[in-house]
């Protein structure tokens, strides 16, 4: 877990860097209230409490995914759902079905809307004068520069977004590492991304835009990978990655939101059982038995 924390840092630093040391705040506030949410969790079930780095993950991804500005008291809500509901209501590390920041997030998008709703544009950002406050998916969203300028800033992150989304090349950076260390399957990301692009560019949408512009980098490395709430197999994995890809381009092509990773992660968690149960591993030496004949 220390070693996704360490790729974490890249994104974790471009949020700090683009978006301002309110931003420390926001993860020192969701840190602290994972780790008391765990404890309290595991004395009430009176099971032991480890320091095993899970709950700091989750506190971290779950700022990521939140806007630079929400509000302290929020955090701590998101934060405590996270850990109690979406993770120890399940029985804890190992057995909860969806992703906790992100069902976390989902939790403070539905409960409390309006106090999310703070888009600021980055901080050092040398693009401030050409690009609007409004998240590049979403339909205020305007810009004057050129196509490739755009895609330059997408991809180094000055653009306004949730806090640790915007920047392409440091969540890139991030899970190179992961897939170095073999913590990932380079399979989940690319086949994820790579379905976003394509679809897009099917439906008559610029493909680089759509898979710059959100979280889906963010999700691809950090959240569809996640093994515990994902299939086992690598073709498990692969069958999920694309149908969580598919469900993106469907939410943000006719859905009501204009950013479709976190439900498109979570929707595809929920089927993990279902995708496990028909993608099975044979077990090795299993031979079939020719029925006899005569």
């Amino acid at each position: 877990m220390y070693i996704v924390v360490l790729a974490l840092l890249f994104p974790t630093a471009g949020a700090v860097y683009f978006f301002g040391a309110y931003v420390i705040l926001m993860l020192v506030t969701a840190i602290a209230t994972a780790i008391l949410a765990e404890y309290v969790a595991k004395w009430m079930r009176r099971r032991p409490f480890r320091m095993n780095g899970s709950a700091v993950v989750t506190a971290i991804l779950f700022v990521l995914v939140m806007p630079p500005r929400t509000p302290l008291w929020v955090v701590i809500v998101g934060t405590a759902f996270s850990i109690w509901i979406a993770k120890e209501a399940f029985g804890g590390l190992g057995h909860n079905v969806f992703n906790p920041a992100l069902a976390g997030r989902a939790f403070a998008t539905v409960s409390f809307a309006g106090a999310l709703t703070n888009w600021i544009a980055p901080v050092h950002s040398f693009l401030a004068d050409g690009v609007t406050t409004a998240t590049p998916l979403s339909e205020s969203f305007t810009t004057n520069l050129s196509r490739w300028a755009m895609y330059k800033a997408l991809f180094i992150g000055n653009v306004a977004g949730s806090t640790g989304e915007t920047s392409a090349m440091l969540i890139l950076i991030g899970g190179l590492i992961l897939i170095a260390f073999g913590l990932i399957r380079w399979q989940v990301p690319f086949f994820y991304i790579g379905t976003v692009a394509l679809l897009s560019w099917a439906l008559g949408e610029d493909p680089l835009f759509q898979i710059l512009a959100g979280g889906l980098f963010l999700g691809a490395f950090f959240m569809a990978t996640d093994y515990v709430t994902t299939p086992v197999t690598t073709r498990g994995k692969v069958i999920f990655a694309i149908g969580a890809g598919i469900l993106v381009v469907v939410i943000r092509r006719w859905g009501t939101m204009p950013e479709g990773v976190c439900y498109s992660i979570l929707l595809m968690n929920a089927i993990t059982p279902l995708i496990d149960r028909h993608v099975r591993p044979r077990p090795y030496g299993l031979v079939k038995k020719r029925k006899e004949t005569g």
